[in-house]
């Protein structure tokens, strides 16, 4: 399986994020950010990159901020 991070400012929107994700069925963790990808936050969201389209559009109607989504 391919997967995609979402890069977040902190934890805590890593953790807002997982929750939103699981409240749709859609599978997430939260993982340390891969050392060659930079954040301000020692955390991201990994998803399915099949779900990067939709994961997107979710957290825009929920109006979460995220630095960016990053294929792996």
């Amino acid at each position: 399986m391919n997967y995609s991070v979402i890069l977040v400012d902190s934890t805590s929107h890593a953790m807002r994020i997982e929750k939103i994700l699981g409240t749709y069925g859609l599978g997430c963790k939260m993982i340390p950010v891969p050392r060659h990808l930079s954040s301000d936050c020692g955390v991201c969201v990994r998803i399915s990159s099949d779900d990067v389209e939709n994961v997107r559009t979710i957290l825009e109607n929920q109006q979460i901020t995220i630095q960016k989504i990053e294929a792996l």
